[in-house]
């Protein structure tokens, strides 16, 4: 049978995944999008949807090895090229980074990898011109790349000078390190259950956490392992699971949760017997939350507002919970476009909201209420600093200190204040997969 002339011609397994990932990789190095708009919602990447689930797993962990090791990768590439990366074609330099990055840390035959790249510069027409120049620098790289990391081993280049900077300060110099080593693993997937850890730990070849979250290293569709369907558990890093806890007891408490998709915290509070009203301010986001309650039997007041301006009828909630908006730097171990999207002057910006979420939390507690303030963020003017101030400027409010048993007895992530701090090089493990945390803040106050 003769094939139609108008039949596209068959492409060359993976490097649909690999052309999406340069786009992405575009996307996030020079046009500042974040990985999440480029791979979810309306504006996510048309072409993601053409993409098995394999290729669409491997496209992202391609993205996310580059972002990981994005300074180490451009030491390797700078001395294996003369006259340094092609700046005339950006595809050019997104095939070098997909290629180095599979030879050094991904479980990718060498020749596979030269070979997508070459054939990824030769699909662009800007690009091409540098095909030859691809396969010998990923040829040297598949022979000469690991001594040239081994150089380069103990620095911090994966991060940006600012950022590392900032922790030195903060954390003191080894402190810094280690989380700048905790980073650089890639995360593995933390799951809170409704009931029964244990069994959904060995349901899905995992461990339970003290804490009682269940971790696993299981890769792929999430929506396809065991207990999604029926709304067993939901996808939550062990250290955004701790915030909601220090309630304490939640039966037939009236709860707020201000910033509240996409519904992790607020689907542990409603599942501890709350009544939570949920606002965010973005449509899409209250969209996402509503879904994923739905999926998981649960119901919550769900409002479309900006909590600095919302007027409810009844303004004496029994607790508050703000998850206020922030750099998101104790993230970057899942959200590695982080490092490279934020400046130093976005937390300048987002302390001033962060004020005004606290402000606004305290009229609507009732006398007696408790509030709980907690942030994705590794620095102190989004969390420690934000509290400070908070207990300066009200006297009515008060600190009521973590206990470790409200923690799953660990200590070491509570501080001289007895707030909540955990860190990327929290929790070590002897496969560093299965080790760390997101560097999280959280404070408890009660209004007096």
């Amino acid at each position: 049978m003769t094939p139609s002339r108008f039949a596209p011609p068959t492409e060359v397994p993976g490097l649909a995944a690999r052309r999406i990932a340069a786009d992405i990789l575009d996307g996030v190095l020079h046009k500042h999008r974040t990985l999440d708009d480029q791979l979810e919602g309306a504006a996510a990447h048309p072409g993601l949807k053409t993409l098995a689930d394999r290729d669409r797993a491997l496209m992202r962990r391609l993205v996310a090895t580059i972002l990981r090791r994005l300074g180490t990768l451009g030491h390797i590439l700078s001395r294996l090229l003369d006259k340094g990366v092609p700046t005339d074609a950006p595809r050019a330099q997104s095939a070098l980074l997909i290629g180095a990055a599979q030879i050094l840390w991904m479980d990718v035959p060498d020749h596979a990898a030269v070979d997508l790249s070459v054939r990824l510069v030769q699909s662009d027409r800007r690009a091409a011109k540098y095909a030859g120049l691809v396969n010998a620098v990923l040829r040297r790289c598949a022979r000469e790349g690991q001594p040239l990391i081994d150089e380069v081993k103990d620095q911090t280049l994966d991060l940006p000078p600012w950022l590392m900077a900032r922790w030195t300060t903060h954390y003191g110099d080894e402190t810094a390190r280690a989380i700048a080593h905790a980073l650089s693993h890639e995360p593995s997937l933390d799951l809170t259950v409704k009931a029964d850890p244990d069994h959904w730990a060995t349901r899905l070849h995992g461990e339970t956490l003290p804490t009682g979250t269940v971790r696993t290293l299981l890769q792929g569709s999430v929506p396809m392992l065991p207990g999604f369907s029926e709304g067993q558990w939901w996808v939550q890093d062990a250290a955004a699971a701790l915030p909601a806890k220090l309630f304490g007891d939640l039966k037939g408490r009236r709860i707020a949760d201000l910033c509240a998709a996409p519904g992790g915290k607020t689907a542990q509070l409603i599942h501890g017997g709350a009544d939570v009203t949920a606002i965010d301010r973005s449509p899409h986001r209250v969209a996402r939350l509503r879904e994923n309650l739905g999926r998981l039997g649960l119901e919550a007041t769900t409002i479309v507002a900006d909590a600095t301006d919302w007027q409810p009828d009844q303004a004496d909630f029994d607790a508050i919970l703000v998850d206020a908006p922030c750099a998101s730097t104790g993230t970057i171990r899942r959200h590695p476009d982080v490092a490279w999207l934020k400046q130093d002057d976005d937390i300048l910006a987002l302390t001033a909201l962060q004020g005004k979420l606290l402000r606004k939390s305290v009229t609507l507690l009732r006398p007696g209420g408790t509030l709980v303030y907690c942030t994705c963020s590794l620095e102190p003017e989004e969390g420690e600093l934000a509290i400070a101030s908070l207990l300066a400027a009200m006297p009515e409010m008060t600190r009521v200190p973590v206990e470790s048993s409200e923690v799953g007895g660990l200590t070491e992530i509570i501080n001289a204040d007895g707030d909540l701090r955990t860190l990327p090089c929290h929790l070590p493990h002897a496969d560093p997969r299965l080790g760390g945390l997101d560097g999280f803040y959280a404070a408890r106050l009660v209004k007096s």
